[in-house]
């Protein structure tokens, strides 16, 4: 069977997450049910508070460059007993980094007068 985490919302209720490679050892007796959820101690917005702060820093941070355009991919996994983390992506890397820069007629840049 497979394991859930119950994860508490600010406003009332939850949601179930379906925990990934965790699956319960043997049968669980129809009583029991309650034992393949675990609980995650804070709601899902505490739980992406640190992957917000995260993302906030991670842009302005990239903003420096002075791009048109800045795009920043990570996933998250939300655990009962780490809360959210950063997952590795599909390429084995944290964050997926794209920034992009328009060019005028003239052929120059934009995004910032100022680069040095």
């Amino acid at each position: 069977m497979t394991s859930l985490t119950r994860i508490p919302l600010e406003g009332g209720g939850f949601i179930l997450v379906e925990e990934t490679g965790a699956a319960l050892e043997g049968p669980v007796k129809a009583g029991r049910i309650s034992d393949a959820i675990h609980e995650l101690p804070v709601t899902l917005q505490g739980a992406l508070e640190p992957v917000t702060e995260a993302a906030r820093v991670t842009l302005d941070q990239l903003r420096k460059a002075c791009p048109d355009e800045v795009a920043v991919e990570f996933g998250v996994d939300l655990g009962a007993e780490a809360g959210a983390v950063i997952t590795k992506s599909q390429a084995s890397c944290h964050l997926k980094v794209t920034l992009s820069w328009t060019m005028d007629d003239a052929g120059q840049a934009h995004g910032g007068e100022s680069r040095g």
